[in-house]
């Protein structure tokens, strides 16, 4: 339920009823406007419909919050959230570059791209220490050790570090390094991690599942934020669908129906999307155009020799050449790079 108050309305008027409210057992969530404030509540609205809220001189109406996702509907909140971490900021008019490669394999060589994707203008390196990965045999990361190196990286550039956490016996140690934690594809849905990641007092990076409707995808979301952490960004990565010509289908319909949806900033990720190298360039720009806030690409100097995603990784000097024409596309929507 949503209560507007009158331009009129008073601080006063808003202590009184945000204490009535949470006398009822319900959580007032204040937002305040240019020319209103509205008081979104969160809880049982059968209790809420026992109080006579017109009856307060300074409400205007009592609207339903007609999405089960309630925290994260633009509904909630219709200025779209800002969510910062260092220097990267995501969710204004300027398009956020987060680049680095798949999996940190050893201190040189993250200090190396970092250094290069900063050169190229991004304000997020990206960079995995614990990788999900469909065979046990495949290299699972470098652990905590590969954070220290992301952690170094960071020192050497200033760029704000982007990571995935897998568990949640990993958050508050990935937390100690990371500057935004990524909850990835695989864990959309674990809610135990959710909480924790929304407990965690840092921003979070939450992808899409492979399978996921939007609607899961805004309710997981809501697990996040209802931990009373609202820096959150949603990343499109791709689906799974029928073709298989690429590794993902990118839902690029998901980054307009979301900004309408929800207040939370969009991330879109052609790597995992496409899959292919030569397919990042054409997605990232469509992504831009179809209204995302960043871009998180996969970047690495030796892709051949890679451990983890080198077919999906593109050359600093290709993101070099991605960054300029995501300026060029960004300008001609309104918004810079």
């Amino acid at each position: 339920m949503i209560i507007v108050l009158r331009p009129s309305a008073t601080e006063r008027d808003i202590r009184v009823l945000t204490a009535k409210i949470r006398s009822l057992g319900l959580s007032p969530h204040v937002s305040r406007g240019k020319e209103r404030t509205v008081i979104p509540v969160i809880g049982d609205e059968r209790v809420l419909a026992t109080v006579p809220l017109l009856s307060y001189r300074f409400v205007e109406k009592v609207l339903p919050v007609l999405a089960p996702f309630k925290l994260v509907s633009r509904e909630f909140h219709p200025k779209t959230t800002v969510v910062r971490a260092r220097g990267l900021a995501v969710g204004g008019k300027k398009v956020a570059l987060i680049a680095g490669p798949c999996a940190v394999e050893s201190s040189e060589m993250i200090i190396r791209i970092a250094k290069a994707v900063k050169r190229a203008g991004a304000t997020g390196l990206r960079g995995g220490a614990f990788k999900p990965r469909s065979s046990p045999y495949s290299f699972q990361g470098l652990g905590e050790e590969g954070l220290r190196y992301l952690a170094a990286a960071r020192d050497a550039t200033g760029l704000a570090v982007v990571t995935e956490v897998l568990d949640t016996r990993h958050v508050a140690l990935v937390a100690r390094y990371a500057d935004v934690l990524q909850v990835g594809a695989r864990n959309m849905q674990n809610f135990e991690l959710l909480k924790e990641a929304g407990s965690s007092g840092k921003p979070v990076l939450l992808k899409r599942g492979m399978s996921a409707t939007l609607k899961e995808f805004l309710e997981a979301a809501e697990y996040v934020v209802s931990r009373g952490n609202d820096q959150v960004m949603l990343c499109e990565r791709g689906i799974r669908a029928v073709e298989d010509y690429t590794r993902n289908t990118f839902d690029l319909n998901a980054i307009p129906v979301l900004r309408e949806l929800t207040h939370l900033p969009l991330v879109a990720d052609p790597s995992h999307a496409t899959g292919k190298w030569s397919y990042v360039h054409p997605m990232a720009l469509a992504a831009v155009a179809a209204g995302a806030d960043a871009l998180e690409v996969e970047v690495h100097d030796r892709p051949e020799d890679a451990r983890s995603d080198g077919e999906q990784s593109i050359l600093p000097a290709r993101f070099a050449s991605l960054v300029t024409a995501v300026k060029r596309v960004a300008r001609s929507v309104g918004r810079t790079a």
